[in-house]
């Protein structure tokens, strides 16, 4: 954004929120996936709210900045968009989308500079008909049809997640430890004592004409494999202790070894 403005992000709306717990736990959600902007619309217990910073575990940035309002229409007044989540949306003629679709979708109003809110129904009945009405769109969550119910946290947690993702560039897949991958002197140091070792040892006097075309599948396997660093030098500690000269095993060093 232009000016130095910080770049927005969708607006968390709670409306008539019943219990404190479930509000503390939506704002742990929401700060868990870097959403900090949560409205309240006349919450049953009043604001704040004990229960509400219990259940929240430290996510104080969320609650400190909490905004309190009369009126639906109140706390939509300054956004652009407005997304209302529902499960019934068969009396309603708007455009359906899934947490995805919404995320992804809210993430470019979010480069453009439009202010979007999301809006989130009381635990024992959801959103009423009016609300859903100030709604540009509905987020309905696939769920199994034959249980769908989940709680108002556990809505906004899964809408938060997926906007997330939208954003993240973790890899899908990736080695958890700090390693590294091997670089190609490692790998070519490591196919070069193995063709030494295989050499010394006669393994390719009987298909000497299939010489480079073992090496060559050999290369081709261990570069599918991805190896890391200390793969490789496993490998090397593995050819090195193979190449060692073979030893007789006393019969004291066998009775030793014998579990019987």
């Amino acid at each position: 954004m232009a000016g130095g403005e910080e770049t927005p992000q969708p607006a968390i709306i709670l409306i008539e929120p019943q219990l404190g717990e479930n509000i503390g736990a939506a704002a742990r959600a929401m700060l868990n996936f870097g959403l900090t902007d949560m409205r309240l619309v006349a919450p049953r217990d009043g604001w704040p709210n004990e229960r509400a910073i219990a259940m929240a575990s430290r996510a104080d940035r969320v609650l400190d900045n909490v905004r309190l309002y009369e009126t639906t229409e109140a706390a939509i007044a300054d956004l652009n968009y407005l997304y209302a989540t529902t499960a019934r949306t068969r009396d309603v003629i708007k455009e359906v989308a899934t947490p995805h679709a919404a995320a992804a979708a809210l993430r470019r109003a979010d480069g453009e500079g439009v202010r979007c809110g999301i809006l989130f129904g009381k635990e024992s009945v959801g959103l009423s008909k009016a609300d859903v009405a100030l709604a540009d769109s509905i987020i309905s969550v696939p769920l199994n049809p034959d249980f769908s119910s989940i709680n108002l946290a556990q809505a906004v947690l899964l809408v938060a997640y997926e906007y997330f993702q939208a954003g993240d560039a973790t890899p899908p897949v990736r080695i958890h430890q700090e390693q590294r991958r091997a670089n190609k002197e490692e790998l070519t140091h490591l196919f070069e004592r193995i063709e030494t070792e295989l050499e010394a040892r006669g393994y390719f006097e009987p298909i000497r004409h299939r010489r480079k075309t073992l090496l060559r599948n050999m290369r081709n396997m261990f570069q599918r494999l991805g190896l890391m660093e200390s793969d490789v030098r496993a490998f090397q500690g593995i050819i090195k202790g193979l190449a060692l000269p073979r030893r007789e095993i006393r019969d004291d060093d066998r009775k030793r070894n014998d579990p019987t």
